[in-house]
């Protein structure tokens, strides 16, 4: 009689260890494969798994366990990404099968399915190869064509990727320095072989398209395939085959991407690295950009980290010398950087006054010194791009009468006016953390005061006021709200394009990655709201956001031309960040930032993690965080160069009617850090349920390198 087949597998629950199965070979039609998809009974149904462990024996009764049911049309992960997956798992403190099972589409988690899905594979190729001939292409710039500096960075780049060796390098470059081309050519070498396979991920799926549109220019013939959350699944189930079965040699994606089988991986690149939109925000919280590093580094193949505004940890990287350190100066087509305004609006001379002839109407929402700059702008048939970062019509609906304030009902925070269009056919107040909705109200619901008043502004609020301004201007909206509708973002990117638009107001949407043609000037409106913030990372992000926005003016003025205008509304024009903008100081703002976080002991000058804990009351919350601080103190874990902080109330301190805490951990070493965060999470282990404390029922998570604290 042959010996079982016992297999051990991990599903997608907060469950440290793998189950046992049985595994019939002569039912399921083949052997046993680490990293094959299955369907296993669990508890009363049945869920999808992955194998990790084949052998001949179990700790537990062979009769008492269960039988795999079935095998998916799949071929085995391959050993590169399960190592990347068990890194990941082990780095983000979190269980091997909730680590990889959520990177499978959902198309994959289906048995029922499954039979089917050759038929759609087929079906998918034949599409494919229709589509394929009408895909539109745009902004091929071939090596020849390259400026002397793009065509010293391209020869630094070849250079790093002639032997199997791992390099990480930093192409940091001015806005509009020509860094897709560069990193585009440098991908066409090594795309020459046809086996090859290459890895890009930008920070947002707005960002996707037009680099999309790019990548088919330099690589006609080559099978492109794009992953991110926007795509419908059954495409998105048919892309993540063709790149786990090598057959799509370009991989362009988000975040989500990064953890995708790639089995003849060959070369990464990270586009706007600095962007904390690589950071997941759920479930796992790993860092695409960081695991794109450590997979690199696994394989053996180069990197590329591309950005004008590094982070700070990358930037000390490349100065330090461990990663390759590769600049672009210039502009591509040698036009001058953006002139910097900062305009004081506590100035009274910035502002309009009675006796101006120009004077709105109502009370303007922007300066009197942009509003003479956007006119001066459109005289000049260029357009303008306004930038304010939140959406909707007004952040707070307030009382005069006795102080009411739009509070969320199920969240410590407010609830934004949305003007009729933007979530639905009415005004309405919604909450951006829960998502709840309800309708304005008439009149005050705690005095009867029917004059209930706006404070602050929103995109739709600034909307409303550029039209009445200047209204034979043709405004466009971009943010969320307004890309949902249609074919969302990329159609209004597209109007932008094409010249159908005067002045455009958004949110950071606008000011990431796009290559504007036609931006004479761009403007920054209540740039102090993240200059005093409670986040030590607030003023680098800001200074990035400044850059990145101010680099979408001026791009296609040629040789000494200038290169546009960014107006920054600011109270307080002597802080560093606008200081450091001025001068267009990357570099010096990264020193400067570098000195601050070293004298304060802040990442990347030390290591930090939390633990958050959500419960029904805030005692509960913080109680549980509190014992496990005494626990550490009790072990004798905390030694030299670890703090562990006394818990408190996160930022937003209750979400869906549920109230959260925080308790932060930090560290001067790595492995230190790693080695408490898995002492801790043993311990919570042992006495929770998954991921929910038995006594109490509160929920827990750990967190490495939060981006937010």
């Amino acid at each position: 009689m042959a010996p079982p087949i016992v297999v051990q597998v991990v599903v997608d629950k907060p469950l440290a260890q793998g189950f046992d199965y049985l595994w019939d070979e002569e039912l399921l039609g083949s052997p046993p494969t680490i990293g094959v998809l299955v369907e296993v009974p669990f508890g009363r149904s049945s869920l999808v798994g992955m194998v990790i462990k084949v052998s001949a024996h179990s700790d537990y009764e062979l009769d008492k366990l269960k039988s795999v049911s079935r095998v998916a049309p799949l071929p085995p992960l391959d050993p590169a990404v399960l190592r990347l997956m068990s890194f990941a798992s082990h780095y983000y403190i979190h269980a091997l099968g909730e680590t990889i099972i959520p990177t499978i589409p959902q198309m994959w988690k289906k048995p029922e399915d499954w039979e089917k899905i050759p038929k759609k594979l087929a079906a998918a190729e034949v599409r494919k190869k229709k589509n394929s001939e009408n895909a539109l292409s745009e902004g091929f710039i071939s090596a020849s064509q390259l400026n002397e500096e793009q065509k010293g960075a391209l020869h630094e780049l070849e250079k790093c990727s002639t032997e199997k060796i791992f390099k990480a390098i930093l192409l940091q470059g001015q806005t509009g320095s020509g860094k897709t081309a560069v990193f585009l050519n440098w991908l066409s070498g090594i795309l020459e072989n046809e086996d090859a396979q290459v890895l890009l991920l930008v920070p947002e799926i707005n960002l996707t398209p037009q680099l999309e549109r790019r990548v088919r220019a330099y690589f006609p013939d080559k099978k492109m395939v794009v992953l991110h959350s926007g795509v419908s699944e059954k495409v998105r189930g048919i892309a993540w085959h063709e790149a786990m079965t090598g057959k799509a040699q370009i991989i362009l994606g988000t975040r989500l991407a990064a953890l995708t089988p790639l089995p003849n991986l060959r070369a990464i690149v990270v586009d706007e690295e600095h962007d904390p939109s690589y950071k997941q925000q759920d479930g796992i919280r790993y860092s695409a950009r960081d695991l794109a590093v450590w997979r690199a580094h696994d394989l053996k193949v180069p990197i590329l980290l591309a950005s004008a505004t590094p982070s700070l940890e990358t930037w000390m990287a490349a100065k330090a010398g461990r990663y390759e350190y590769i600049r672009l100066d210039q502009r591509a087509q040698g036009a001058s950087l953006p002139q910097v305004h900062l305009v004081n609006t506590r100035d009274p001379q910035t502002q309009f006054s009675p006796g101006d002839l120009e004077k709105p109407k109502a009370k303007s929402l922007i300066t009197k010194t942009l509003a003479n700059a956007v006119s001066k702008n459109l005289e000049g048939k260029k357009q303008s791009l306004i930038l304010i970062n939140r959406r909707g019509y007004a952040p707070v609906l307030s009382c005069g009468a006795c102080s009411w304030l739009s509070k969320c009902e199920q969240c410590s925070s407010y609830m934004v006016l949305h003007k009729a269009g933007a979530l639905g056919r009415k005004s309405v107040l919604s909450c951006h953390h829960c998502g709840l909705v309800r309708p304005i109200p008439n009149h005050c619901p705690d005095c009867g005061n029917s004059d209930l008043k706006t404070l602050g502004q929103g995109t739709q609020k600034i909307e409303d006021s550029i039209e009445e301004m200047w209204p034979g201007a043709r405004v466009l909206r971009v943010d969320t709200d307004s890309s949902r509708k249609s074919k969302g973002a990329e159609e209004l990117f597209q109007e932008i394009h094409e010249g159908n638009v005067d002045i455009v107001v958004g949110t950071q949407m606008i000011a990431k990655g796009h290559d504007y043609q036609n931006i004479g000037l761009v403007a920054v409106l209540d740039a102090d709201n993240r200059l005093f913030s409670q986040d030590f990372r607030a003023a680098e992000r800001l200074f990035a956001q400044l850059v990145q926005v101010a680099g979408r003016a001026g791009r296609s003025s040629k040789d000494g031309e200038a290169g546009g205008a960014i107006y920054i509304e600011t109270q307080f024009p002597e802080a560093a960040v606008f200081q450091f903008l001025l001068r267009h100081d990357v570099d010096g703002f990264l020193s400067y930032t570098a000195n601050e976080r070293k004298e304060a002991g802040l990442p990347p000058f030390a290591y930090q993690a939390l633990v958050h804990a959500e419960a029904k009351s805030l005692e509960k919350a913080i109680q549980f965080l509190g014992g496990l601080k005494g626990y550490l103190k009790a072990q004798g874990l905390i030694s030299n160069g670890l703090r562990v902080y006394d818990p408190v109330p996160k930022a937003v301190m209750r979400v869906a009617g549920s109230e959260r805490s925080q308790l932060l951990v930090e560290s001067d070493d790595r492995k230190n850090l790693q080695e408490i965060l898995e002492a801790m999470d043993r311990y919570l282990r042992e006495n929770s349920q998954g991921r929910i404390s038995k006594e109490g029922r509160i929920r827990w998570l750990i967190e490495r390198d939060p981006i937010s604290i």
